[in-house]
């Protein structure tokens, strides 16, 4: 897990499916609690801001993935160096 938290692909990813999810998240659950004005909320910005922010997220998350293990395959592959 952590050799792909140290591609910077995954880690912008990441970034972008967080700032794009929170917000929606964070009024879906305060209405479930009471604790939005409106119990029944229509939250078009965050929604459209999650619907911008997640198939990017999605593409990083991808690119990142697979670089990660085709660097991780191209050093299993590679013969030992003489000494």
């Amino acid at each position: 897990m952590s050799r792909y938290l140290r591609s910077w692909w995954v880690r912008v990813g990441l970034g972008l499916f967080v700032i794009g999810a929170s917000p929606l998240l964070t009024i879906i659950m305060l209405a479930k609690m009471g604790l939005w004005p409106d119990p029944n909320p229509n939250p078009i910005g965050p929604g459209l801001l999650f619907g911008v922010t997640f198939y990017p997220a999605l593409f990083c998350l991808f690119v990142g993935i697979v670089r990660v293990r085709s660097k991780q395959q191209r050093t299993q592959q590679m013969p030992p160096r003489p000494s």
